[in-house]
């Protein structure tokens, strides 16, 4: 079972489509966020929010995955999925920081994590220590619809 989030105060009605299967979210609560508990979604599940009577269902502004790029849907992630193999890692300061705000969408022609990968030698080349990774999802027609983050 996964809880599906997303904060919209101006949206009438609100639905989460998770892998295809579209259900109604309950709400807007008193500070303008719509819930659903969808018990066949988990780690994998593609969803995305609809909005109203919009037959189009938005990424998460808050994904924490993107499989198909910032247009596609989002998918659920199980961070305690994923196994360190960095134990001995030891960042420079942030007092000596040279940190590049690096967006996804507009970093790579392809603009996917797995471009921006092959890309990270270009930046420690000119000196950058830190990469802070800017939102994932594109927040237009959300934002558009009064719909600002979702979880």
């Amino acid at each position: 079972m996964h809880r599906f989030e997303v904060w919209a105060p101006p949206a009438k009605k609100m639905a989460v489509e998770a892998d295809g299967a579209r259900l109604a979210m309950q709400g807007p609560d008193e500070h303008g966020w719509w819930k659903a508990d969808v018990r066949a979604a988990g780690p994998g599940t593609n969803y995305g929010f609809v909005i109203d009577d919009d037959e189009r269902a938005y990424p998460d502004p808050r994904s924490e995955w993107q499989p198909d790029g910032v247009h596609g849907l989002s998918c659920v992630y199980d961070q305690g999925a994923f196994v360190w193999g960095d134990a001995g890692f030891r960042a420079v300061p942030l007092a000596g920081a040279i940190v590049y705000e690096l967006h996804i969408g507009t970093f790579t022609q392809e603009g996917t994590l797995d471009a921006a990968i092959e890309k990270l030698e270009v930046l420690k080349e000119l000196g950058i220590t830190h990469v802070e990774l800017m939102p994932v999802a594109a927040r237009l027609g959300l934002r558009r619809r009064g719909v600002v983050c979702g979880a």
